[in-house]
């Protein structure tokens, strides 16, 4: 069934500090987008100079999407969204099951029709693929520190809070505020969260894009 109302789109770019001169761009491109769906814009988030680690402003758009305050999020490109592939699929699965649209015009992603929804799922897939590729290196790698008699591991008291430490991330929480609630350091905290990711930059993404038909 249709709307009775327009749905309300949250418009987000990001550039880096050294390439803002995209802004504009990207703002222009989005917000006829919008027009021409004839989507309400609730919401403009502009980020800038945020590094690949740290998007506070992506992170107040989330709380928005729980709030239930948009229907639909709207960007360039995927790159400027996702931190790397499992952060995308993280985050794109956190909108699903809020019911929040997504679209990225340039990769002509648009989550708000079946298919889309359906091709969100096949991500899921890749990025399994993607963190079994990153166990095996890891398996190798110990597996090679044995044989040459290096240490290797990490403190079981740090690696036993993997997964609170990836949750609270989620929710939105900062490293340092991370590493204060669990008692761990700032570093530990890091590199949990590095390991959760495979911190590939999307390129194999936009591959697998590229062979949809339009």
């Amino acid at each position: 069934m249709a709307r009775a109302e327009p749905e309300r789109v949250a418009i987000y770019a990001r550039v880096s500090t050294h390439d803002q001169q995209t802004l504009p761009m990207q703002l222009e491109a989005i917000r006829a987008y919008a027009e021409r769906k004839d989507w309400q814009i609730a919401l403009t988030v502009e980020e800038v100079g945020s590094g690949a680690k740290t998007r506070p402003r992506r992170e107040e758009l989330l709380r928005a999407a729980r709030r239930r305050e948009i229907d639909v999020i709207v960007v360039w490109r995927l790159d400027r969204w996702g931190r790397s592939l499992v952060d995308l699929i993280a985050t794109l699965q956190e909108l699903t099951a809020l019911k929040v649209g997504f679209v990225s015009l340039s990769e002509a992603l648009d989550l708000t029709t079946p298919s889309g929804r359906a091709f969100a799922g096949m991500l899921a897939v890749f990025a399994e693929f993607e963190r079994d590729i990153l166990r095996d290196r890891v398996k190798a790698g110990i597996a090679q520190a044995r044989k040459d008699g290096r240490p290797h591991g990490r403190p079981a008291k740090v690696t036993a809070k993997t997964q609170e430490v990836q949750d609270l991330a989620r929710k939105g929480l900062s490293k340092s505020a991370i590493a204060k609630m669990l008692n761990i350091g700032r570093t530990s905290v890091r590199r949990l969260l590095a390991d959760a990711s495979t911190e590939p930059t999307l390129k194999s993404l936009e591959c697998v894009l590229e062979q949809i038909p339009r």
